[in-house]
């Protein structure tokens, strides 16, 4: 069984899917079917229940808005990808709380080309546990803050949170 639990955020519901105590999803959306139907059918296959106790990652999730940036850190993830896409979301992992690193850094952290910008943009838009792997942390080479599949805004208010200037 896949269980949820949404966890209010100032910039809206996060909803958090678990299975035995790892994150398979997490993302600003109030409806935790939302999140569930981009699981893999295997994972989806186990149902879906809304329950009130997910432990870790909720008090993670509190601990990270009341300013320890890397109490996400420590919350077991899984999402499903090819080993390249895999070692992205890893490297998504290792950027710390308050910088910010281009696509093309991304991929050279994955242990790939520059020229790989757009996997790691692809592997960003495919991330099915934001904030926990923090796709928010990269941004274009050429500025602004590009694309985020909760808005932009939700990613200007992580970024800023996490450069204190909330």
């Amino acid at each position: 069984m896949i269980a949820a639990q949404l966890v209010p955020t100032p910039v809206g519901p996060l909803s958090l899917l678990s299975r035995e105590g790892v994150l398979v999803a997490a993302g600003f959306t109030a409806d935790p079917k939302e999140m569930f139907v981009r699981l893999t059918p295997a994972l989806q296959a186990e149902g879906l229940e809304v329950v009130d106790g997910l432990g870790p990652a909720v008090s993670a999730v509190q601990a990270y808005l009341d300013g320890d940036l890397d109490a996400l850190d420590a919350i077991p993830v899984s999402q499903p990808g090819t080993p390249t896409r895999k070692r992205l979301h890893q490297a998504l992992r290792e950027v710390k709380a308050g910088t910010t690193v281009s696509y093309a850094e991304l991929a050279e952290r994955a242990g790939l080309p520059r020229t790989a910008a757009r996997a790691a943009g692809s592997a960003c838009a495919q991330n099915l546990i934001a904030p926990f792997v923090p796709c928010h942390r990269i941004l274009p080479s050429g500025g602004g803050y590009g694309g985020y599949y909760y808005g932009v805004p939700v990613k200007e208010w992580l970024i800023a949170h996490e450069s204190g200037v909330l």
